[in-house]
């Protein structure tokens, strides 16, 4: 299994974290490998050591891949979560209040974001 965080939003546009289990199946040789998802893009990313960016909806649906450093995500109903290079989160708070992210450490941060099909 691999664990996801997923970011969506409500009915009423509050964000919340959910966190999804993607199922492996065994294929030989090459490991375990999850159901194929459909993707548009790939954005390579690294931001300043200072980055902190306050509460936006996600500009679409997307999976952000953390290669290194850490990062704290607020929810508009003020639940915080830090994750590290390596978790993967799911980004779906595209309408609403959004979500408010930023650096933990004091250094530059790069991740991969994989924008999805609608």
């Amino acid at each position: 299994m691999f664990t996801v965080t997923r970011i969506y939003s409500d009915a009423r546009g509050e964000s919340h974290f959910e966190d999804m289990e993607i199922p492996l199946k065994d294929a030989g040789i090459v490991g375990r490998l999850s159901d194929p998802v459909s993707a548009r893009s790939v954005i390579f990313r690294e931001v300043a050591p200072s980055y902190d960016w306050d509460f936006h909806p996600a500009p679409q649906r997307q999976y952000i891949v953390l290669l290194d450093g850490e990062i704290e995500i607020e929810t508009s109903l003020g639940h915080k979560r830090n994750f590290r290079g390596g978790q993967i989160l799911l980004m779906e708070d595209t309408t609403g209040k959004g979500h408010r992210t930023k650096n933990v450490r004091p250094e530059a941060r790069k991740s991969i974001f994989i924008t999805l099909n609608d």
